[in-house]
């Protein structure tokens, strides 16, 4: 596909211009960042796992009749997606406590919540992606009180669908964060998934060793991050079982 004009570039992914109107072409990157990018390294082919991943998750997503902006993979790197208006929330739900949550409220990391908790953080780099309330969605106007009821109703969907295709291949689905986007019907709007579904915005831990499967390898130094998400890919049948020989990471100054 001949290259569009470039619309967004962020971490991990960069936008182009659909071929038809509405559309967006997502491309993946092998960039990995941690720590609102003060950590960074480039790990030679992260961006063909995501591009894959997210195309699976998405797809069955779909069929499930959750809502998403997934279209197809074009090749290795891009897919095709629906044009939306982001919602400037990031959706986290966590099934156990870690990372900032474990930090926070002093709760051990693997404890099992009571039940699935959502949180909400303000989409904003400079700030570190703040926590925020419903309470400041509401004031500022970021989304309404109906947005937020379907806001919670897909998060709470996704959860339940990548609890169970995880846990099916012996992993545990931590916690995960997703993005929701408007799209616009006439004069209907509703919610879909957007973004991407990936290792980079979920915590996988394999149920019988603890295993870290996700972007806390990166984070911490536990490993090779492309392993990490190859074992995955593997395990959903993403990828052959017998994948190329991994390649080491480069950092960047």
């Amino acid at each position: 596909m001949a290259r569009r004009k470039k619309i967004y570039e962020g971490k991990a992914k960069i936008l182009y211009e659909g071929p038809e109107p509405g559309t967006i072409v997502q491309y993946f990157k092998d960039d990995a960042t941690a720590f609102n990018a003060e950590k960074k390294a480039v790990i030679e082919g992260k961006g063909v796992l995501n591009n894959r991943l997210s195309e699976f998750f998405m797809t069955g997503l779909g069929q499930i009749g959750v809502p998403n902006h997934f279209i197809k993979r074009l090749n290795m790197r891009e897919q095709l997606v629906r044009s939306v208006e982001i919602i400037p929330l990031e959706i986290i739900v966590r099934n156990y406590a870690a990372g900032t949550m474990s930090k926070r409220l002093g709760i051990e990391e693997g404890t099992q919540l009571p039940r699935p908790i959502v949180e909400y953080c303000y989409k904003d780099d400079s700030l570190g992606d703040p926590l925020v309330t419903e309470e400041h969605i509401a004031a500022f106007g970021w989304a309404s009180q109906q947005d937020m009821d379907d806001i919670l109703s897909l998060a709470l969907r996704v959860n339940d669908f990548l609890s169970g295709v995880m846990m099916a291949v012996g992993i545990r689905l931590v916690d995960f964060k997703i993005e929701v986007g408007r799209v616009f019907d006439g004069d209907f709007q509703r919610l879909i998934v957007a973004d991407e579904i990936s290792p980079d915005s979920c915590r996988l831990w394999d149920i019988e060793t603890g295993q870290k499967l996700d972007k806390d390898v990166f984070r911490r130094d536990l490993g090779d991050l492309k392993d990490a998400y190859t074992e995955v890919a593997k395990r959903l049948g993403v990828m052959p079982k017998t994948a190329a020989p991994i390649t080491k990471p480069t950092l960047i100054n």
